[in-house]
């Protein structure tokens, strides 16, 4: 199970997630991401630090959520590692935050 709190703020959006982001859920975090994107561009950031496991298709998500612009926001040593993973893989280590609400 995964549910997503979206917050509107001043200059962006901030998705927090809690629980898995696999299977089902990660249609439903697409779904949003894409709702978010069609009211107009505004910076995206994912809040993954009550994120407990993610699965492959997560992933892939993350990443191409990555790749868009979004920032990704995490905590502890596994989701931590995924979000350095996915910049890695873009060779730039300057978007990761750790910590920050």
């Amino acid at each position: 199970m995964l549910k997503i709190t979206s917050e509107k703020r001043r200059n962006s959006v901030r998705l927090r997630l809690e629980g898995s982001l696999t299977g089902p859920w990660v249609g439903e975090l697409e779904q949003e991401w894409r709702n978010i994107q069609s009211a107009g561009a505004v910076p995206l950031v994912v809040d993954l630090t009550g994120v407990t496991f993610v699965g492959e298709d997560g992933k892939v998500l993350l990443k191409q959520l990555w790749r868009e612009g979004a920032q990704l926001v995490a905590t502890g040593c596994c989701i931590g590692h995924l979000v350095e993973e996915i910049a890695a893989s873009e060779l730039d280590m300057s978007v990761i935050r750790y910590g920050t609400k």
